[in-house]
């Protein structure tokens, strides 16, 4: 049964971006929990300055898709145009705008529907950083 398996973890530096603040904080504390490194913003501008100043700082990008100033998408696109073999995971509700191929096309590794849970946002981590 996959629910018996231990959720994977790793140690790899991990930016969070999501402007709700309570996802956030519980995303952090989540990931540091399966022991990664992360640093958590609620803005994508401040995300893009984050990376720009020190891009080797991240190993993943994991980012909402809906945010003010700067969609998910978007930002995945300007980290990418700084390290263009960034895996990005773009989280996203179900009805917006964005669809997994369109993500695919602008070079996003993954794509996670919310409601996000540990196990598959955990799963999906290993996945994208283990194909890299």
């Amino acid at each position: 049964n996959a629910e018996d398996k231990p959720i994977p973890g790793g140690s790899e530096r991990i930016l969070f971006v999501d402007d709700e603040k309570n996802l956030m904080e519980v995303w952090l504390a989540q990931l540091e929990f399966l022991g990664y490194r992360v640093m958590a913003t609620q803005s994508s501008r401040e995300a893009l300055e984050l990376f720009h100043n020190d891009p080797a700082r991240f190993d993943l990008v994991i980012t909402d898709q809906t945010m003010p100033h700067m969609t998910g998408d978007a930002l995945a696109v300007k980290l990418m145009e700084i390290k263009p073999d960034l895996p990005v995971i773009l989280c996203t509700g179900y009805s917006e705008r964005i669809s997994e191929e369109k993500a695919k096309e602008l070079g996003i590794k993954s794509f996670v529907l919310k409601p996000i849970n540990r196990r598959k946002i955990a799963e999906t981590i290993r996945k994208v950083l283990d194909s890299q």
